[in-house]
């Protein structure tokens, strides 16, 4: 499938980006390679196939949710720049 210069620029437009005449005919080139190459996947038989969403078995590496200790006031203001009492300080942003 071939890429116009023509779409290039019309998807440059919707990336905010400003591409050379050189830029648009290589972009040109490499995307209509990429849509060439994708319609040459779209050929294989994957009816048998099983959708997946990751190619490798995955397995959660989470720790058990259990109650623990949580940081004290102290602990978890220490490296407060500003603080009331056991609160953060923080600007104030509305007038």
């Amino acid at each position: 499938m071939r890429i116009s210069s023509k779409e290039v620029e019309h998807i440059a437009m919707l990336a905010r980006l400003k591409l050379t005449e050189e830029e648009k005919e290589l972009f040109s080139e490499q995307l209509s390679k990429i849509l060439d190459y994708i319609e040459k996947l779209n050929e294989l038989d994957t009816v048998d196939v099983e959708p997946t969403s990751h190619v490798i078995p995955l397995r959660n590496v989470f720790r058990k949710d259990e109650p623990a200790q949580s940081l004290s006031v102290d602990d978890a203001l220490k490296n407060a720049p500003d603080r009331a009492g056991s609160f953060y300080r923080v600007p104030k942003i509305i007038e």
